[in-house]
C-alpha cells in the first residue's frame, strides 16, 4: 500500500503510517530498528531495494532522505516536504517512508527525521554514496548508534580510507570492510589448521579497491608482519599469500566465485567466496549494533604503511646509494626500483617501524613493504654511521652486488638468509586511539 503526501509535515506522515497499518490489518509495530538512508535521486531506487531485501532478516522502518536541488534562487528559499508512505508488500517486511526535501528544509533533515524514529529502538544511518567527512558529527549521523558508509563508492577510495581513519568514532563502519568478512574467516580458519608462525604476507586485488587495502591492513595489524599490497586485474580481491614457518598458505579467487585454498602437505580444496550483493552486506551490518573494534584497529593501522613514502634528507640519500649498489633480493637491479621506486620506501609508521630488516620477506618487483622496510633499515644505519647489526662477524664492507638486506643482518659473509621469526620483529607502532 502506497500513500503520497505533498507539502506535508512529520505529524501527517505519522498519521498516514498508522492509517496504512490499520488498512492492511497489522496495527502492531513489530520492527526492531530504524534504518535511515541518506542518498540522492539517482541511487535511491537501488538503495531502497537493498534495504527491503535486508528487512526480511531485520524488520525495520526505513526512512529514505533525498535532498532535492532547487533550480532557481527563488525556489531555494521555499521549503517543502513531500513524502511517500509504503507498508505491506511494497515495503518488504517493515514499512518505508521516502522523504523528498526542498529548499531550506534540506539543511535541517534531522528535524524531519527525528519525529519518525521508532521509539526505544536502535537507529542506523547508511550513506550509499556521498558520505560526510565525519559521519558521527553529521546532524543525521548524530541520531544513530551505527553509521554505515561505503568507501568503494567514493571518487578516491584510498583517500576516503584515510579520512575514515582520521574521523573514526565508535559505531562507524564501512561496507568495504564488510565485503572481506568471508576472507577474514577463511584465513583465520586456515591458520587454525596448522601450527606455524607467519613471516610475511601479500594481498592482491584491484588497484583502487578499498577492501583489498583493508584486508592487508587487518593482516598487518593482527599478525604484526609486513604485508605487501599487490595489484591485479580483479575482479575485486583475488589472492592472499602468507609465508609461514611450515610453508606457504594461499587463498586464490580468480573470478569472484569459487576460491582455492592451498596449505602445505594438505590437498587443495575449493571454498565458496562469492561476491555478495549490497543487501547481504547491509544485513550483516545490521546484525551487530555495537562498535567494531577490529575494524577500528585495522583502519587506524594506516593505508600508507602498506605502501612507500619518500624519504628526506640523509636517509633518502643513503637509501638511494644503498639500493644502487646491487640487485638484492627485493629489487630489480641497480636501478633500486624493486621496493617502490628509488628512494621512496619509508612507511608512514615512523622510524621505529622502518627499523626492522626482513631478509627476503617478499620476492619480486613492485611496492613490497618487506623489501622497503629492509632497504630503509640499511639506509637509516648508513645515515647514522652505525655498524651493521652483526658487525663482529660480518665484514666491514659488502662486495658489489650484495643485497642491502643481507648487509643489515650481518649475513653477507656466510650467505645465511634465514628469516626472522615474528617474535624477533619490532612491535608495530599503532596510531593513538581516540
Amino acid at each position: 500500500m502506497k500513500t503520497d503526501l505533498t507539502d506535508t509535515t512529520a505529524s501527517k506522515i505519522n498519521k498516514a503510517l498508522v492509517k496504512a497499518r490499520r488498512a492492511i490489518g497489522t496495527p502492531a509495530v513489530g520492527m526492531v530498528l530504524t534504518l535511515v538512508i541518506v542518498t540522492d535521486e539517482e541511487n535511491a531506487y537501488d538503495a531502497l531495494k537493498s534495504a527491503n531485501d535486508a528487512s526480511r532478516e531485520h524488520p525495520s522502518r526505513t526512512i529514505v532522505v533525498i535532498k532535492r536541488v532547487s533550480r532557481s534562487p527563488r525556489d531555494r528559499t521555499k521549503s517543502r516536504l513531500d513524502a511517500e508512505v509504503r507498508v505491506g508488500a511494497d515495503a518488504g517486511t517493515g514499512e518505508t517512508v521516502v522523504l523528498r526535501l526542498y529548499g531550506e528544509v534540506a539543511d535541517h533533515a534531522q528535524s524531519v527525521v527525528l519525529p519518525l524514529l521508532l521509539p526505544d529502538a536502535p537507529v542506523v544511518v547508511w550513506w550509499p554514496v556521498n558520505a560526510p567527512l565525519d559521519p558521527a558529527r553529521d546532524p543525521l549521523g548524530a541520531l544513530a548508534q551505527r553509521r554505515v558508509t561505503d568507501s568503494y563508492a567514493a571518487e578516491k577510495p584510498i583517500d576516503e580510507l584515510r579520512v575514515r581513519a582520521e574521523n573514526y568514532e565508535p559505531g562507524d563502519t564501512d561496507l568495504a570492510w564488510t565485503r572481506i568478512t568471508p576472507w577474514r574467516s577463511m584465513l583465520a580458519a586456515a591458520l587454525d589448521q596448522v601450527d606455524c608462525e607467519v613471516i610475511s604476507a601479500e594481498v592482491q586485488g584491484e588497484q583502487y579497491n578499498p577492501s583489498v587495502e583493508l584486508l592487508a591492513m587487518w593482516l598487518a595489524d593482527r599478525l604484526h608482519v609486513h604485508v605487501r599490497r599487490g595489484v591485479s586485474a580483479g575482479p575485486g580481491l583475488n589472492e592472499v599469500r602468507m609465508l609461514t614457518s611450515t610453508g606457504p598458505i594461499r587463498l586464490y579467487r580468480p573470478n569472484g566465485g569459487l576460491a582455492l585454498l592451498t596449505l602445505e602437505d594438505q590437498p587443495d580444496r575449493a571454498v565458496a567466496l562469492k561476491r555478495r550483493e549490497t543487501s547481504e552486506l547491509l544485513a550483516e551490518e545490521l546484525r551487530r549494533l555495537d562498535p567494531d573494534d577490529t575494524y577500528a584497529s585495522a583502519l587506524r593501522f594506516g593505508v600508507d604503511r602498506l605502501g612507500g613514502g619518500g624519504l628526506s634528507g640523509a636517509q633518502g640519500s643513503a637509501l638511494t646509494a644503498a639500493t644502487a649498489t646491487g640487485s638484492g633480493s627485493e629489487g630489480t637491479g641497480a636501478s633500486g626500483t624493486g621496493a617502490s621506486g628509488a628512494g621512496s620506501v619509508a612507511p608512514a609508521g615512523g622510524p621505529g617501524y622502518a627499523s626492522a630488516s626482513v631478509p627476503g620477506a617478499v620476492s619480486g618487483s613492485g611496492p613490497g613493504l618487506g623489501a622497503a622496510v629492509a632497504s630503509a633499515a640499511s639506509a637509516a644505519r648508513a645515515a647514522a654511521a652505525l655498524p651493521p647489526a652483526a658487525s663482529s662477524s660480518a665484514p666491514s664492507s659488502a662486495p658489489s652486488g650484495t643485497s642491502g638486506t643481507e648487509e643489515s643482518t650481518g649475513s653477507a659473509g656466510d650467505g645465511d638468509s634465514e628469516r626472522p621469526t615474528p617474535a624477533q620483529m619490532p612491535p608495530v607502532k599503532k596510531a593513538a586511539t581516540s
